[in-house]
C-alpha cells in the first residue's frame, strides 16, 4: 500500500524523479550516479523521461527469491569449499557432488549451510535495515537482490534501490546507518554463538589426522617447512580477538590457521568484514552517508578524500621497489600507473593535481617500501578503490536540506565509527 504524502517533503516533480541519488555499494551496486548533464537533457526535453513499464509483480519478487535461492547455493558451496580449505574451486564441487549418492551428497553440504545460514542472515537483515528505514521515512524502496559469486564468499552481497530522491541529511544518515547497525548486531550474535559452541578438538583431527598425536600442542608442529602458498588464513579484526579471548574455551579455540574448517565462525568473521567494508566513511558508502550526516557536505568530502587517497596508497604499498626486479617495473609499471590515473582523477578537480597525486603516492609507496622492505599492503583492495572512484564515487552528493544532527544521532554516528575499527581487517583473507 502507498505511503501517503509527507507534509514535510516537497513532492518529487517530474524533474527530481529523473536524477534520484543512489545509496551506496553495495546497497546501490551498478546503479547509475546523479548526472548534471542527465538533468540538464531532461530539463531540455521538458522534464519527461521515458522509461519502460515495471514488471508485473509476481515477476518482480520472483527475481528477488531466484537470486536468493542462486545465493543461498553459490555461499552453500563456498562454505564446503572454504571448510577445505580450497578458497578459490567452488565452481568444480557440483561436479563432484553429482557422481556421489544422494546421502553424501547432503553430508557434505551440511558444513557449508552452517555457513550459508549465518552469513545470508546477516546481510538479509543488513539490506532490510535500509529498507525499512527508507519506508520510513516514505522513501520508496526495492527489496534486497542479492548478488551470488560462485568462488571466494559465495556471494557479492546484497543491494537494494532507491526509487525517490533523498532530501535531507538526516534522512541519508538513517538510512546509511540503519543497515550495518542491524547486521552488526546479528553478526555479534552469530560470532557469539561459535565461539561458545566450538566442538571438541577430535572435529579437526578427523580432518587433520597427522594432527593428532600432537594433541593441544599441533600447532607448535604442523606448520613446519609448508610450502609458500598453501595455507589460508583469515584476518581476524579487534572485535573477534576479543570475543574469543572472553567467550572461546582455550582448549578448543583453533589455530587461525585452522578457522576456515569452523563454519559459524567463518560465517561471524564474514559479517564483521561485510559491516566494516560498508562503513567505510567514503563516498556513498553507509560509512561516508554517516560521515556526511555528522560534519556536513565540505567537511565530509575532505574526510572521504583524505581516506580514499590513504586507501589507496595502502592497498598498492610494497608493488614497486628500488629493489624491484626488472620484469616488475617493465610489465607493472605502466598498467599501475593508468590505475592511479584512473582512481585520482575523480578526486581532482584538474587533469594536473589528478596527476600530481598520482605522483606523490608513487613516489610516497616506492620510498617507504624501499627502506622498509618488509611493509606490504594488500594489492586485493585495488579493484575496490577502483570500485569506488568508477561506480559510487568519492564525495557525498549534498541535500537540499542540511540541517544538523540532534545530539543523539551524533553520538550514535561516532559509535558507528568505533564499530568500523573494531571490524576492520587490513587483509580478510592472508594466503600463507
Amino acid at each position: 500500500m502507498p505511503f501517503p504524502p509527507d507534509p514535510i517533503r516537497p513532492e518529487p516533480t517530474s524533474s527530481d524523479q529523473s536524477c534520484p541519488l543512489p545509496l551506496p555499494f553495495p546497497d546501490t551496486a551498478g546503479l547509475p550516479a546523479f548526472s548534471a548533464a542527465r538533468a540538464a537533457a531532461d530539463a531540455q526535453g521538458g522534464g519527461q523521461r521515458y522509461e519502460r513499464p515495471p514488471w508485473p509483480r509476481p515477476a518482480r519478487y520472483g527475481l528477488h527469491l531466484l537470486l536468493f535461492l542462486v545465493t543461498l547455493l553459490t555461499t552453500t558451496l563456498a562454505g564446503v569449499t572454504l571448510a577445505r580449505n580450497t578458497f578459490l574451486s567452488a565452481y568444480l564441487l557440483p561436479f563432484e557432488l553429482l557422481r556421489q549418492p544422494l546421502a553424501q551428497v547432503w553430508l557434505a553440504l551440511r558444513p557449508g549451510l552452517w555457513y550459508a545460514g549465518p552469513f545470508l542472515a546477516v546481510l538479509t537483515v543488513h539490506e532490510f535495515g535500509h529498507y525499512f528505514t527508507a519506508r520510513y521515512n516514505r522513501i520508496g524502496a526495492t527489496l534486497p537482490y542479492f548478488i551470488p559469486l560462485p568462488l571466494g564468499f559465495g556471494t557479492f552481497g546484497a543491494v537494494i534501490r532507491i526509487k525517490d530522491r533523498i532530501y535531507s541529511r538526516r534522512e541519508f544518515f538513517d538510512v546509511g546507518l540503519a543497515g550495518p547497525l542491524a547486521g552488526f548486531v546479528v553478526a555479534v550474535a552469530v560470532l557469539a554463538y561459535g565461539l561458545t559452541h566450538l566442538p571438541p578438538l577430535d572435529y579437526l583431527f578427523r580432518i587433520h589426522p597427522d594432527y593428532r598425536i600432537y594433541g593441544t600442542e599441533y600447532a607448535r608442529h604442523a606448520y613446519q617447512n609448508l610450502p609458500a602458498g598453501s595455507v589460508l588464513t583469515l584476518g581476524q579484526p579487534l572485535l573477534f580477538q576479543g570475543m574469543a579471548a572472553l567467550l572461546a574455551d582455550p582448549a578448543r579455540l583453533p589455530h587461525p590457521n585452522e578457522v576456515l574448517h569452523y563454519p559459524v565462525l567463518v560465517a561471524g568473521v564474514f559479517s564483521l568484514f561485510f559491516t566494516a567494508l560498508n562503513l567505510l566513511p567514503i563516498g556513498q558508502l553507509d560509512g561516508g552517508h554517516i560521515v556526511y550526516g555528522l560534519l556536513g557536505t565540505r567537511r565530509a568530502a575532505r574526510v572521504s578524500l583524505v581516506l580514499f587517497v590513504g586507501f589507496i596508497f595502502y592497498a598498492g604499498l610494497g608493488l614497486f621497489s628500488l629493489t624491484s626486479d626488472t620484469d616488475t617495473w617493465l610489465y607493472g609499471a605502466g598498467p599501475y600507473a593508468l590505475y592511479l590515473w584512473a582512481v585520482l582523477r575523480r578526486a581532482m578537480p584538474t587533469a594536473r593535481r589528478a596527476l600530481l597525486l598520482a605522483a606523490a603516492v608513487w613516489l610516497g609507496q616506492i620510498a617507504l617500501s624501499s627502506g622498509f622492505p618488509g611493509l606490504e599492503g594488500n594489492p586485493g583492495w585495488l579493484l575496490f578503490g577502483l570500485l569506488l572512484a568508477r561506480a559510487t564515487g568519492i564525495f557525498h552528493p549534498p541535500a537540499p536540506d542540511e540541517r544538523p544532527l540532534s545530539a543523539g544521532r551524533k553520538v550514535l554516528g561516532w559509535v558507528m565509527l568505533v564499530i568500523f575499527v573494531l571490524c576492520f581487517a587490513p587483509s580478510p583473507v592472508v594466503i600463507q
